[in-house]
């Protein structure tokens, strides 16, 4: 029989309706065997999600403010509501009272932070009839704080063959002095990922609000329609250039083990949703590029210096100047005399100076400027590299849109075309694009 791994986000989990989707939609498939649950997410605009109200009485806690017992019983009537609600014979006033006590007690920022996928997971285990898979017990991290992948890929799976069906809660683990640590960004979906990988599930189906990827930010495109496959390498590319319903870490675990992504939609279940794939060789032509995405605030550090080519560690001793000062660069065009370093111009902040004159110093350069205001638009497709004219059809609707390029930037895998321009042009740029390709 087929495994799949599903995992919810917040805004699936938020009340008891969408408890009852979660579950109409697990048991819809026998195949959806093992759960990773977030904490209650946002009910409405105006609402909390469970973790930033965590975060606050974990505050109010440390402080020792009088409103604390208050405050945390908000927490509990989240809980205590939602099992009201699916009218379950089932008393979580243990866990929630443990809770309360460890965080006032100063078990962390972590521990606190966490609790709302534990308490979540809990519940939802409860209701499914599933077994319940505490964290803790078998994601791990080592002590300098990064996640141990093979000892969890090990334990959890050992752990994960004794159960048919179970819930795992997102967004944390164990550090080796027992003490609880969460994951930076995107928690919850690596730990379906992490999950998916360690029973060598045959499917990852990530559901949340949305009935997957669409072409571009429909805040600045006009009605961007669907993608219907995608690759883990295009994800990647526009994921990391903005586009926000799969943050691209949270693939990994899943992308070395070859299994493939669904993303899907709670409130639309019958939605087919974005698969995200290894490898696919075929494309619609016509749908050339797979989508567009872009991040404003970037610097240009432009370097000129005659007969830089032929000078052997000119870029190495460039770019030994940023890491000395803990900066990573973007991307780096480069011509015969002239060397171009996009960086982030947050990384820059109090570092300018000392920048300039290091590259002076080091590489006696004859020109030396930073430039800011720069934003970066990626058109990623698959389908670009056999496609004619690509490129040139992207230079045509900035052109024809007035607006100035100020960097060109290609991979060799020619998945992506990358261009620079001014920050106050981006959302133009981007329209024009995307009108270009989408008829």
């Amino acid at each position: 029989m087929q495994t799949k791994v599903v995992k919810f986000g917040g805004s699936s989990l938020a009340d008891a309706q969408h408890f009852r989707q979660v579950a109409d939609i697990i048991h819809a498939d026998p195949t959806r065997r093992f759960v990773v649950s977030s904490a209650p997410g946002k009910r409405h605009k105006s609402d909390d999600k469970v973790t930033d109200m965590l975060y606050h009485y974990y505050e109010l806690a440390r402080n020792r403010d009088s409103e604390a017992d208050k405050y945390y019983a908000r927490i509990e009537e989240r809980y205590n509501g939602i099992i009201r609600e699916l009218g379950m014979d089932f008393d979580i006033s243990g866990e929630l009272f443990y809770v309360k006590n460890a965080i006032a007690h100063m078990s962390g920022r972590d521990y606190a932070a966490s609790r709302g996928e534990y308490l979540n997971g809990i519940v939802l285990a409860k209701y499914l009839g599933f077994d319940f898979i505490d964290a803790e017990n078998v994601i791990f991290f080592r002590d300098n704080g990064t996640f141990d992948e093979e000892k969890t890929n090990t334990i959890l799976g050992e752990e994960l063959r004794r159960h048919e069906h179970a819930v795992i809660p997102g967004f944390y683990g164990c550090m080796p002095n027992g003490t609880i640590k969460t994951f930076s960004r995107g928690g919850s979906d690596i730990t379906g990922a992490i999950v998916a990988r360690a029973v060598e599930a045959d499917l990852y189906e990530n559901w949340t609000d949305v009935s997957g990827f669409l072409m571009g930010d429909p805040r600045v495109l006009d009605n961007p329609p669907p993608i219907e496959i995608i690759t883990y390498q295009e994800l990647r590319e526009l994921s990391y250039m903005g586009a926000t319903v799969l943050h691209d870490e949270s693939i990994f675990p899943v992308r070395y083990a070859g299994i493939p992504i669904n993303i899907r939609n709670t409130n639309a279940p019958a939605d087919p949703g974005t698969m995200i794939v290894s490898s696919a060789d075929g494309y619609d032509p016509k749908r050339i590029i797979t989508g567009i995405a872009g991040k404003k605030g970037f610097s240009v550090i432009n370097i000129e210096k005659d007969r830089m080519n032929a000078e052997i560690g000119f870029g190495r001793r460039v770019l030994e100047i940023l890491e000395d000062n803990d900066i990573s660069f973007e991307h780096l065009p480069s011509g015969i005399d002239t060397m171009s370093i996009v960086v982030a111009s947050s990384a820059l902040e109090g570092r300018r100076e000392r920048i300039l004159h290091s590259i002076n110093r080091q590489v006696r350069a004859d020109h030396v400027e930073i430039l800011d205001g720069l934003c970066l638009i990626a058109v990623v497709g698959r389908g670009m590299v056999k496609a004619p004219g690509t490129a040139a059809s992207i230079f045509d609707a900035i052109y024809e849109a007035g607006i100035n390029i100020r960097m060109i930037d290609q991979g060799s895998s020619e998945l992506n075309i990358i261009i620079g321009v001014n920050d106050e042009d981006y959302e133009t740029a981007l329209n024009a694009i995307f009108r270009k390709f989408v008829k």
